[in-house]
């Protein structure tokens, strides 16, 4: 299985400013959700088909590691769908040289000690956007009976005589440490209460699916989270709600170019905060039958925006907002609650000519109308595309390299937006 790398030959994206992106895009399954589907089927013998998963990296990087799990993992593009066969015993060694590249690695670590009572799995990477220390994943492990620590750049844990509930609270809403304590208490003995659990689509999507395999789940979506553990779990097949960051993503696109793009197959109600901000800034955002329509005709207004867990502002939109407020009319204030590496990005729209001043957790911004074509430097997923964005709003021909993060997150994204008006191409 082919897996996207720094040498990827045509790394670069070539954007031609001036674009208002008209037309149509469709939606495909969540990556965030995606990719924790994947890692739940280690929880039981037989094989689970995943649908609506999207064509992009990080999707593949998985398959690869479940394979090397011991798994048989088959994707049809065409399809949209991931066929997973689980064999009775699997692997319980997630290996770095996969594990560095997909932070999601992460989340294989709850289903195999549940499952196996072991797990030794590195400790992850993915994008530089900031520590994202995994602390609440293993004391959630040890809230519930097992052993676990960290050797060598791996994270080693064990419960040889199996998992028992217990009353758990997170400091922090971790989305990641919420996902591995949940799909570590399905199998563990008695009750787990999870307090001050992740509330995001994503985790009640892999709450239902775990449902749909035999567990027995209530909360999900609030606060508190309520498993009364089973005997075992059987494969399942699931469908993969749809990705509310990519919809954002072509909703601020459409904003930022006073431009018109129906999103099909958008669920507006993941999207709620972001999208009022949305209509702060003058867009008008309507609902079509399978989606949303978001229109712009002006130039935008300056929005202020502080990133939150579910249901506050998305930290995955954050690039987004920040690339929108720097050709907006006005003057802006960003605040960065989630992650700290997230303003790396802000350097590279300095190149492009925007005014921004950095101050720790928050970002002032004063919108220019275009920003300056200039050669930048993608350094996440989302980074990525804003750049991508921000180039179409620049004047001249602006250079976007780190394609590659691009691809982890983003299925055929140039093609997307030549089929929305722009002039977009990867070069070498």
């Amino acid at each position: 299985m082919e897996i996207l790398t720094h040498s990827y030959p045509l790394d670069r994206f070539r954007v031609v400013g001036g674009s208002s992106l008209q037309g149509d895009v469709t939606i495909t399954g969540a990556k965030n959700s995606v990719l924790k589907l994947m890692a739940v089927t280690l929880l039981a013998k037989g094989s689970c088909t995943i649908h609506n998963v999207p064509d992009i990296a990080d999707v593949a990087m998985m398959a690869e590691l479940l394979e090397r799990l011991g798994c048989a993992v088959t994707r049809d593009l065409q399809k949209q769908t991931v066929s997973i066969d689980v064999p009775e015993t699997p692997g319980y060694r997630a290996e770095y040289e996969l594990v560095r590249k997909l932070r999601a690695s992460i989340n294989v670590l709850g289903p195999l000690v549940a499952r196996l009572g072991k797990a030794e799995v590195a400790l992850p990477g993915g994008d530089a956007i900031g520590s994202r220390g995994l602390d609440f994943h293993t004391k959630g492990l040890v809230a519930l009976g097992a052993e676990a620590h960290s050797e060598h750049g791996y994270i080693i844990a064990s419960a040889p005589n199996g998992l028992k509930g217990a009353e758990i609270t997170l400091d922090f809403p971790s989305v990641g440490a919420t996902e591995n304590i949940m799909t570590a208490a399905v199998l563990a003995k008695g009750v787990t209460v999870l307090d001050n659990a992740a509330r995001e689509p994503d985790i009640v999507d892999i709450g239902n699916f775990l449902i749909a395999m035999g567990a027995d789940i209530e909360g999900l979506g609030t606060p508190t989270i309520t498993i009364r553990g089973v005997e075992a779990l059987s494969a399942a097949d699931h469908t993969a709600i749809s990705d509310r960051i990519v919809t954002g993503t072509w909703a601020f696109a459409a904003a930022m170019t006073q431009g018109d793009i129906s999103i099909h197959g958008a669920r507006p109600e993941h999207l709620e905060l972001p999208l009022e901000k949305l209509v702060s800034t003058g867009a008008v955002i309507t609902t079509i039958p399978d989606g949303i329509r978001v229109k712009m005709d002006r130039r935008p207004s300056a929005i202020d925006v502080s990133t939150l867990p579910y249901p506050g502002f998305p930290t995955d939109l954050q690039p987004f907002v920040i690339t929108l407020n720097a050709i907006a009319e006005g003057d802006a204030l960003v605040t960065e609650n989630v992650f700290e590496g997230r303003f790396m990005f802000v350097n590279e729209l300095l190149r492009l000519g925007a005014k921004i001043r950095v101050d720790g957790h928050h970002a002032a911004i004063t919108g220019v109308k275009q920003l300056s074509s200039a050669p930048v430097v993608a350094s996440d997923i989302r980074a990525g595309a804003g750049l991508v964005l921000a180039g179409l709003v620049s004047d001249g021909v602006t250079f976007v390299e780190g394609a590659y993060h691009v691809d982890r997150g983003y299925p055929n994204f140039a093609e997307q937006l030549r089929a929305l008006g722009a002039d977009v191409t990867r070069v070498d």
